[in-house]
């Protein structure tokens, strides 16, 4: 019985994962390298006993999407990203920026993201009307029924790509495009401004998702769960992905936390990720399903699950001018990126104290 539950934990993961890997598809990344970042994942996490899996994570997707203007910039802004992640974690300082910067500032800074999944949510519906309005809806109707990411996932994507079959016309269809050559394909890395601002807002993210989900995961489990090491874990998936033009994975909250065996219900939910990539499977799968199927998603996750919360803590529970702090690095972030919000708040921070206001 045990080993049944561990396997539907594994395959729950699979299940919330693919739908964020169809938006990794969208913004050009190839399917086949990213299984070399699940792989690394799944050995990472036998040697290290860790509970926390990496996955597919839309945040990091849609930031390194949005601020990348071709596939080689977005490569580059994962790769040195996770490079700077990696010596984080190497020398034990992850939690230690955590207590530097505070939680005003990084609460600030994920809500201000929530506001960036819900415009691209958003741009996509509007592109393709028929199957994201769909999305929009059955999206929101899911999440409000059932409080379940993997339900709102699953029915918003099924039915607005049902739907869009028999009803768009095929110029509206607009299904996702897999990288041209979808294959372990090293393109040259760049560095330009945009390349560092990138990287650098990809290890902003990845600190508070880092902590954030890796805590969760550990209390789900009643394991500890050491942050620095899932950096690192984390940070070697990311580069041998992108290395050889794979998307961005990252810690999630999975369901095999919960599993009788957490550690090796996540190793096989990697596993299984790794041979659907390997084998093609993905980008067969988004053949058939428009990029806005995913719309309805994002729009819970960054309006509903991200937003509020972050928010909330960011200005309710601040006190006195921390508010104007969490304020400022909630609307830097939604207008720029994780990083000038996150550096945003704490010169804000430092000008309050300098000028006592």
């Amino acid at each position: 019985m045990d080993i049944l539950k561990d396997l539907l934990a594994a395959l729950s993961g699979v299940l919330n994962g693919l739908p964020q890997g169809l938006l990794a598809l969208a913004f050009g990344f190839a399917s086949v390298p990213t299984a070399m970042a699940f792989i690394v994942g799944a050995l990472g996490n036998s040697v290290t006993g860790s509970v926390a899996v990496i996955s597919f994570q839309a945040e990091t997707i849609t930031v390194a999407g949005s601020m990348g203007k071709n596939i080689r910039e977005r490569l580059s802004m994962i790769f040195f990203g996770a490079l700077v992640m990696f010596l984080i974690g190497a020398f034990g300082l992850l939690e230690k920026i955590m207590s530097w910067i505070g939680p005003v500032i990084t609460n600030g800074m994920m809500a201000g993201v929530g506001i960036m999944l819900t415009k691209v949510a958003w741009d996509m519906a509007k592109d393709n009307k028929i199957p994201g309005t769909v999305s929009f809806a059955t999206g929101l109707i899911t999440y409000m029924a059932t409080q379940d990411l993997v339900y709102t996932i699953t029915v918003s994507v099924v039915l607005s790509s049902v739907v869009a079959y028999f009803t768009s016309k095929e110029a509206e269809k607009k299904v996702n495009k897999p990288f041209v050559n979808d294959k372990f394909q090293r393109l040259r890395f760049v560095i330009n401004p945009m390349v560092i601002r990138g990287a650098l807002a990809m290890v902003c993210l990845n600190i508070g998702a880092n902590i954030a989900f890796g805590n969760i995961n550990s209390s789900i489990a009643a394991r500890d769960v050491n942050i620095d090491v899932l950096a690192m874990i984390s940070s070697l998936a990311d580069m041998a992905s992108s290395f050889f033009g794979g998307g961005p994975v990252e810690v999630v909250i999975s369901a095999t936390a919960s599993a009788p065996h957490p550690v090796w219900a996540g190793v096989l939910m990697m596993a299984i990720m790794a041979m659907i990539l390997l084998f093609k499977f993905l980008p067969k799968i988004g053949k058939y399903i428009p990029t806005a199927s995913i719309a309805g998603f994002l729009f819970v996750l960054g309006a509903i699950v991200t937003l509020p919360g972050n928010a909330e803590a960011a200005l309710l529970e601040a006190e006195g001018s921390q508010t104007i702090v969490g304020a400022m690095t909630m609307v830097i972030t939604a207008i720029t990126d994780p990083f000038i919000g996150m550096l945003s708040g704490v010169i804000i921070e430092f000008l309050i104290r300098l000028f006592g206001f």
